[in-house]
């Protein structure tokens, strides 16, 4: 250690015990000048510090950020209908009178469903009619991604992605929405009929992969059966005048090569082999689950592994020898 440093120690002590009022004025001086020293003669050492994320933020004006458009701000009414004002009776009294708050969930989607999507004027009447403040249910619409804050087309596709989907062939299903409808994820066709959306995980892993269509399951695609699926919503729109004319690239009519053509007879027939669907005026929609005709929910496609024999009855589960009969 350099030596006038340790003459600034011996100085320093000696300061300290013969004048305590000099050493309380003088010490602080001295010691910032003692670690400037040191600091010189110590090589620089980086100080890694341990950060609390390591991912980039990002803000998002899509899921937490409310702006005034001409369709979306608080000064268009909003009100329920009376049917739904007395559902929502209903679902109120599920909860305690000081809790009714909690209702804030259900009548978010009432709302979204008589309206469309949830928009500004649907949050300030649940808050009114649950005496909350509007804020607390901004948080809630903001949090869920279940609740649309923005329109969305009469049917709300919405393709998973994550990796059991992807394994299986969810981009093939994804790149056949695009082409048919000649929309991208998060775009709405010409006509308002779809809304296409990227999402995670629905929960339908065994039957990946899948699409959520409003509120149904569509599972077990191919890219043939997804835009045989598409041409049934859109004939059905069409004949019963819900939605606009065909969108995007549609159907050809069959100009297109061989393999395609084959390729959707095959998911044609598939879907027609489910034996069920929804039908009405003269429109025939396939019905929610697995679109390949192999089976009708999750079971293994090699059939059965368990629960193959018969349930036990009472006579077999139950002791009949009286010991266990009350005295």
């Amino acid at each position: 250690m350099p030596a006038f440093i340790i003459d600034f120690n011996v100085f320093s002590t000696e300061l300290l015990s013969t004048s305590p009022v000099m050493a309380s004025k003088f010490t602080p001086l001295l010691a910032r000048a003692g670690n400037h020293a040191l600091r010189a003669y110590i090589p620089h050492r980086p100080q890694h510090v341990r950060a609390f994320a390591n991912s980039t933020k990002v803000a998002s004006d899509v899921l937490q950020v409310h702006r005034d458009s001409s369709d979306n701000n608080p000064s268009i009414p909003f009100k329920f209908t009376p049917q739904n004002e007395a559902l929502i009776e209903e679902i109120i009294c599920r909860y305690p009178s000081q809790y009714k708050k909690a209702a804030v969930m259900p009548l978010l989607d009432l709302g979204q469903r008589q309206h469309g999507w949830t928009s500004i004027s649907v949050m300030n009447e649940v808050a009114r009619i649950l005496e909350m403040p509007p804020m607390r249910v901004y948080e809630v619409a903001t949090f869920y991604t279940m609740y649309n804050r923005s329109p969305v087309g009469r049917y709300h596709i919405q393709a998973c992605t994550t990796t059991p989907c992807m394994l299986n062939g969810s981009d093939g299903v994804m790149e056949a929405i695009e082409k048919h409808l000649g929309v991208h994820p998060g775009q709405t066709t010409a006509d308002n009929l779809f809304t296409f959306t990227e999402v995670e995980c629905l929960g339908a892993c065994v039957n990946a992969p899948m699409v959520q269509i409003n509120d149904d399951y569509y599972e077990d695609l191919t890219p043939e059966t997804t835009v045989s699926l598409l041409q049934a919503l859109q004939k059905a729109a069409e004949t019963t005048g819900a939605g606009g004319s065909t969108s995007g690239k549609a159907d050809d009519g069959g100009n297109g090569d061989d393999a395609e053509a084959r390729g959707q007879e095959e998911a044609r027939r598939a879907l027609g082999s489910q034996g069920r669907g929804y039908g009405a005026r003269a429109a025939s929609i396939p019905s929610p689950g697995p679109m390949n005709g192999k089976r009708k929910t999750c079971e293994p496609f090699t059939g059965l592994t368990n629960l193959t024999t018969e349930p036990w009855t009472a006579e077999q589960v139950f002791r009949s020898d009286g010991a266990l009969d009350s005295k």
